[in-house]
């Protein structure tokens, strides 16, 4: 019975699935995802410590991406979203900003893979025409 019982919970471990800080309680950097275009609306994670950049921030606040085939670094998806992967368009696409909490975005100027957020930051990524996230920083 007690080897029945420690299988069962080794089993169970296996299946635990690390979920990322409080994006209240963040003291990383806070990510936040605007998936309104796709009726998901805004969610938000918090990337603990201080990632090495913006793709590392996406993925450590709990969201997964992918790149646009034969355009690498240039983000397609973010949860799977859109589905399919689309050529990006000045209209559809998905804009990467920055911010510090409780200020404006501002649009980045760098790759999500070459921009390092500092902890305390905010970072965000809305679906569209380069419209800055539905949520204050």
């Amino acid at each position: 019975m007690r080897r029945v019982l420690a299988v069962l919970a080794l089993l169970a471990s296996t299946f635990v699935v690390a979920s990322p800080a409080s994006a209240d309680s963040c003291s990383g950097v806070k990510v936040v995802v605007d998936l309104s275009a796709f009726g998901g609306g805004v969610q938000t994670g918090c990337a603990a410590g201080d990632p090495s950049s913006g793709l590392t921030a996406l993925t450590g606040a709990g969201f997964t991406y992918s790149f646009v085939p034969r355009q690498p670094g240039f983000v397609c998806r973010i949860n799977a979203l859109p589905n399919p992967c689309t050529a990006p368009t000045t209209s559809a696409y998905w804009s990467y900003w920055h911010a510090t909490p409780g200020a404006s975005w501002t649009y980045s100027t760098s790759g999500a893979g070459s921009y390092d957020p500092a902890p305390g930051t905010v970072e965000g990524w809305a679906f569209g025409a380069g419209t800055a996230p539905g949520a204050t920083p």
